[in-house]
């Protein structure tokens, strides 16, 4: 589903180059759920923003279901991110003064669906996430973990391919980031394929896998960070 290989990503300025991204490989399948760890600063923003073509990158190759992306121009790009990809953010990014049903409708009227498909998806997408009796709520009236949720149904709205999410339980408590996680889960689940950013190592270990970054490069030592999680649990429950 997503395949990078020897990726970089040099920032540059008139003094300095910084190096985001180098000798970068990732290889996703269809249908994984994949946590990407890491210290501040390791690049794990800039490769979801690559991953998200929202940015360009330096060198290397990434294919995306197939396609070569590296070879397209903006418009291209575009297409490809609306047909594949859905986007889920860690300050939720709703908008205010819209209900529930409207803030789900809003990439969805930019893709030029027909009233009739919009409000389709729309009452689908929020079923999804449980929150479907409150499609005329605004998210002032809405818990945070509730505006998450409303912010996967916008990212499901569009039937991406690939969900990435940036932190998506970053502002939220530990009980509402394990209902957001249980969601993210059944999503998984019923096919679509996830990338989720997360500093949190109880989500990263309920993963399939997880993909740990270190200096712009995926660590060959802490490849299975989920699995050294279960090591220190069984560990602190022996000692206990």
């Amino acid at each position: 589903m997503l395949r990078m290989k020897n990726l970089s990503k040099v920032y540059r300025t008139h003094l300095i180059e910084t190096h985001a991204l180098r000798g970068f490989d990732i290889d996703v399948k269809e249908g994984e759920f994949v946590t990407v760890t890491g210290p501040s600063g390791s690049g794990k923003t800039t490769f979801l923003n690559i991953a998200g073509l929202l940015e360009v990158f330096s060198g290397g190759e990434y294919f995306l279901d197939g396609v070569n992306v590296g070879g397209l121009d903006d418009n291209a790009r575009s297409r490809l991110r609306n047909e594949k990809l859905g986007f889920i953010f860690q300050g939720f990014n709703l908008i205010p003064d819209l209900n529930l049903f409207d803030n789900v409708d809003v990439p969805l009227r930019y893709r030029g669906y027909a009233a009739s498909e919009r409000k389709q998806r729309i009452e689908d997408a929020l079923n999804q996430v449980g929150l479907a009796s409150r499609m005329k709520h605004y998210p002032a009236e809405l818990s945070g973990g509730q505006q998450q949720r409303v912010a996967i149904a916008r990212a499901l709205a569009g039937s991406p391919k690939v969900l990435l999410a940036d932190e998506p339980t970053g502002n939220l408590d530990t009980q509402m980031a394990r209902s957001v996680m249980q969601l993210l889960e059944e999503i998984n689940a019923r096919g679509t394929t996830i990338l989720m950013v997360t500093h949190d190592p109880e989500l990263a270990q309920r993963a399939q896998r997880n993909v740990h970054i270190i200096d712009g490069q995926v660590s060959d030592l802490v490849r299975d960070v989920p699995s050294l999680y279960r090591v220190k649990a069984a560990v602190d429950a022996a000692a206990a």
